[in-house]
């Protein structure tokens, strides 16, 4: 499947970190791993900063390296994430499956998928890849990188995510959506909870 791959995503605002995520799919899929409970911005800058810790970015040699010394190379400072111990083991497993099933090489994972469906179950079989964040993957690949197998436009979210973001304002205007997103659930639910009758 042809792939027009964007000179950077506008994910971090840092220019290195923003091509490497363009450049290296293990960047970009370490980058979507490790997108939860710390800004967009920490999340996909902390692949340049553990390429340039480890002296590359190789499947296969991030899942044959001693869990402790993953470890011990996320949490030096400035760690790569706010769980650098669960995050080092997600990332070696993330590996580990990359190299078992493509050889190491993340790109196969939809260069060669026949529709959006496998495209979706084969992102879904990844450590630290959930639903949303296949969803999110497609939208990027579709959007970014002119990756379009049938289907992917059913699978992609309805509200904007990271492959609506090209350019440093979109990315600070997606966050801002975001958070009112999630400030309006968090206020939902609060209601919900105040509204629902109490027994005596």
């Amino acid at each position: 499947m042809a792939t027009n791959r964007p000179e950077r995503l506008y994910f971090t605002e840092n220019d290195e970190a923003d091509e490497l995520l363009a450049r290296e799919p293990l960047a970009l899929l370490i980058g979507f791993v490790l997108d939860q409970q710390v800004p967009v911005q920490k999340a996909f800058s902390s692949p340049l900063v553990l390429r340039s810790r480890l002296g590359g970015l190789d499947a296969h040699a991030i899942a044959q390296m001693d869990p402790a010394e993953l470890e011990r190379v996320f949490r030096e400072r400035p760690a790569l994430h706010r769980f650098p111990g669960s995050m080092a083991a997600r990332t070696r497993e993330l590996c580990a499956t990359l190299a078992d099933d493509y050889d190491g090489d993340p790109e196969r994972i939809w260069a060669d998928a026949p529709d959006a469906g496998e495209l979706e179950r084969r992102l879904l079989a990844l450590p630290g890849i959930g639903p949303m964040k296949a969803n999110t993957l497609i939208s990027v690949l579709a959007k970014r990188f002119g990756v379009r197998p049938p289907g992917w436009e059913e699978r992609v979210p309805g509200h904007p995510t990271l492959g609506d973001v090209d350019s440093t304002e979109a990315l600070l205007s997606y966050q801002a959506q975001k958070r009112a997103y999630k400030a309006a659930r968090r206020a939902e639910a609060a209601a919900s909870q105040t509204e629902s009758p109490s027994h005596h």
